[in-house]
C-alpha cells in the first residue's frame, strides 16, 4: 500500500495521534497512516465535512463505533479508537500493512485452489465476526479485503450505517456501496437503502467470483447496466470451477432468504478442502494459512463452534437468519445437524437452507422473557442471557411447540463453579427431556411428574471450563436425540418415556438438580429447526 505525502491541509495531528502521510481517499474522506503514543502505526480515517455537519451522522457514528469495537479482530482490522465530537470525526483502525484483493487480482490474475479457498474462509470467517457483533458492513468489495502476511483482512466496517442515516443520504437516495458487489434489495423494492447481514452474504459472492476469475459477476457498461444485470440476469461464473462455486451461487441468490447466513457459508467452506492440496497464497513473504479441512459430518455444528471457541470473549457469535418466505427444500439432516447432503457419486452439495422456525441472539428480551423469581432471575446484559439464582433458574420462553424432528444450535457462554446450563426440549405440561450441559459432564435426562430426574446418557470430561464459549448442538430424529459438542458426537438415547408425548417448546435454565447451589450460566445465540 503507498504512502502518500502529507498535503498542504491535510492536519498534523488528530488527538494522540500523529499524522505520517496519506494512504487513500475515497467517498466518505481522507485515510491516514499515523503514530499513536507508544509509536505503533495506526490508520486514521477522516470524514468528511459535509457528514460531519449532521447532527443525526455524529449520534449514529457513536454508536455505531462501538458496536465496531466489539468485533473480534481475527480477519478484521482492529477498532482500536474514534473522536465522533471532533470538528472532523474520525475513526482509529488497526494498520495492515498489504495489498488489497483487487491489486493482488491485478497483478497475478484470478485465484485457484487452496489459495482462493484461503480468500474464501477468510472474509466467511470476518463475516460472522462483524454479524456477530451486530455490525453490517454493507460495502464488502476486493479493495475492503487486505493482505498482512498473506492472510486476508476485512476492513471499513461499522461506519457506513451511520452514513447511510444521514439526511444529505437519504434526501438524494444515495446508497453506501458500490453498485458491482450490492445485493438486489438494496437496488430496488421495500428493502432499496437498507442493509441486513444478508447483503453482505452477496457481497462476499461477489467478491469470491470476482477473486476466481478476475471479473465482476454481473458485468455492465455502466452502473446502472450492472445494477439491472444484478436485479435481472444471473452471474457469469463461467471459469470458477470445483466446490466453491456452488457455494458462490447460494450467496448471489436473488431472494435474501435464499442465501446462506454468514455462519452457514463458513460451514459449508469448512466442510469442503476447496480443491486444495498444497497450493498457497503468498504476499509480502508470507503464506496465506490453508483451508481448514473438516469431514462433513457435523458441517454446521463444528464450523459455528470453532469459530465461538476462537472467540472465548463477551461478544456473541450468534447465528444471522434472514426473514421472509422460503421455499426451498430443506437441507438433508440424516447424517448430523446441519450435514451437506451427498450425490450419489459422493460430490457435496451445497443445500438451499430452509428457514429456522425461531432465531434469537439472546442479547435482549424477545423470544425468551427475562424473568423474576424468589430463587434467582433472568436477566440479558445486551451480549447473554445470564441466569443466576439458586438452584433451578428459568427463563420464560416462547409459547413455540414443535413435534418429532427438529434441530436446536446454541452457544453455551459459561457457567461458575458445578452449576449447569439446561436445554430443555419437547417441553410439555408433563415433563420434558433435559440436556444438562456443566463444567466438567454432560448429561441427556428425563423429567416427569413419575421418575423425576431420569438419567439416559452422560459424558464426563467433555470440556474443560476453559474452553467456554461452547456450541450445543441437539438433534432430535426418530424419537431419538443425539447431543454434539463443538461439533463432536457426545450424547445418544431414545425418547422413549412413556408419559412424554413427542412435542414441546424450547425452555433455557441453570441449576443442578436436586441440590441447593448458587447458580449461574450464560447462554447466546440460539436458533431452531424444524426438520
Amino acid at each position: 500500500m503507498s504512502l502518500l505525502p502529507l498535503r498542504p491541509g491535510d492536519p498534523r495531528t488528530l488527538g494522540a495521534y500523529t499524522l505520517v502521510g496519506v494512504l487513500g481517499e475515497g467517498g466518505m474522506g481522507s485515510v491516514f497512516q499515523a503514530r499513536d503514543a507508544q509509536g505503533l502505526l495506526v490508520a486514521i480515517k477522516v470524514i468528511r465535512a459535509e457528514f460531519a455537519a449532521a447532527p443525526e451522522f455524529r449520534a449514529r457514528f457513536r454508536s455505531e463505533v462501538n458496536r465496531a469495537r466489539q468485533v473480534p479482530p481475527f480477519c478484521t482490522a482492529a477498532v482500536l479508537d474514534a473522536d465522533p465530537e471532533h470538528d472532523t470525526p474520525y475513526l482509529v483502525v488497526e494498520y495492515v500493512d498489504g495489498p488489497d484483493l483487487a491489486q493482488v487480482i491485478a497483478e497475478r490474475g484470478a485465484l485457484r485452489g487452496g489459495a482462493l479457498h484461503s480468500v474464501a474462509v477468510g472474509v466467511a470467517t470476518a463475516l460472522v465476526a462483524i454479524h456477530g457483533a451486530g455490525v453490517v458492513h454493507r460495502d464488502l468489495k476486493p479493495s475492503n479485503v487486505l493482505f498482512a502476511l498473506g492472510s486476508p483482512k476485512v476492513i471499513d466496517f461499522g461506519i457506513a450505517r451511520a452514513l447511510e442515516a444521514t439526511s444529505e443520504h437519504t434526501r438524494t437516495g444515495q446508497i453506501v456501496g458500490t453498485v458491482a458487489y450490492m445485493a438486489p434489495e438494496r437496488l430496488d423494492g421495500p428493502l432499496t437503502g437498507t442493509a441486513a447481514p444478508a447483503v453482505d452474504v452477496f457481497a462476499w459472492g461477489a467478491v469470491l467470483a470476482y477473486a476466481g476469475t478476475g471479473r465482476i459477476p454481473f458485468p455492465g457498461e455502466s452502473a446502472t447496466g450492472i445494477a439491472v444485470r444484478i436485479l435481472t440476469g444471473e452471474p457469469d461464473l463461467s471459469g470458477l470451477d470445483g466446490q466453491l462455486r456452488p457455494i458462490v451461487e447460494w450467496a448471489l441468490a436473488k431472494n435474501p432468504a435464499d442465501r446462506p447466513t454468514a455462519p452457514q457459508l463458513l460451514d459449508a467452506l469448512l466442510a469442503t478442502d476447496g480443491g486444495a492440496r498444497s497450493q498457497t497464497l503468498t504476499i509480502n513473504e508470507g503464506t496465506a494459512r490453508p483451508p481448514v479441512r473438516r469431514s462433513v459430518r457435523g458441517a454446521v455444528v463444528l464450523g459455528a463452534a470453532a469459530l465461538a471457541v476462537a472467540l472465548a470473549s463477551a461478544t456473541a457469535v450468534a447465528a444471522w437468519t434472514n426473514t421472509g418466505d422460503n421455499t426451498a427444500a430443506a437441507p438433508d439432516t440424516s447424517a448430523s445437524p446441519g450435514a451437506l447432503p451427498k450425490k450419489g457419486g459422493g460430490e457435496t452439495v451445497v443445500p438451499k437452507p430452509s428457514q429456522p422456525v425461531l432465531t434469537d441472539f439472546l442479547t435482549e428480551p424477545g423470544p425468551w422473557q427475562e424473568g423474576h423469581n424468589g430463587q434467582g432471575n433472568c436477566v440479558f446484559d445486551g451480549e447473554f442471557m445470564v441466569l443466576s439464582g439458586t438452584n433451578g433458574v428459568r427463563c420464560p420462553g416462547p409459547n413455540l411447540e414443535i413435534a418429532g424432528d427438529q434441530t436446536i444450535l446454541i452457544n453455551l457462554g459459561g457457567v461458575a463453579g458445578d452449576v449447569c446450563g439446561r436445554i430443555y426440549f419437547w417441553y410439555q405440561a408433563d415433563g420434558s427431556y433435559v440436556v444438562e450441559a456443566c463444567k466438567n459432564h454432560i448429561e441427556l435426562v428425563s423429567v416427569t411428574e413419575s421418575s423425576r430426574w431420569k438419567r439416559l446418557d452422560r459424558s464426563e470430561q467433555v470440556w474443560q471450563g476453559e474452553e467456554f464459549p461452547a456450541r450445543i448442538g441437539i438433534e432430535v430424529k426418530d424419537a431419538a436425540a443425539t447431543v454434539f459438542i463443538n461439533g463432536r458426537e457426545t450424547l445418544t438415547s431414545p425418547l422413549n418415556e412413556p408419559t412424554l408425548k413427542p412435542a414441546g417448546s424450547v425452555e433455557l435454565a441453570s441449576g443442578v438438580y436436586g441440590e441447593e447451589k448458587d447458580s449461574h450460566a450464560l447462554f447466546f445465540g440460539i436458533e431452531i429447526w424444524d426438520s
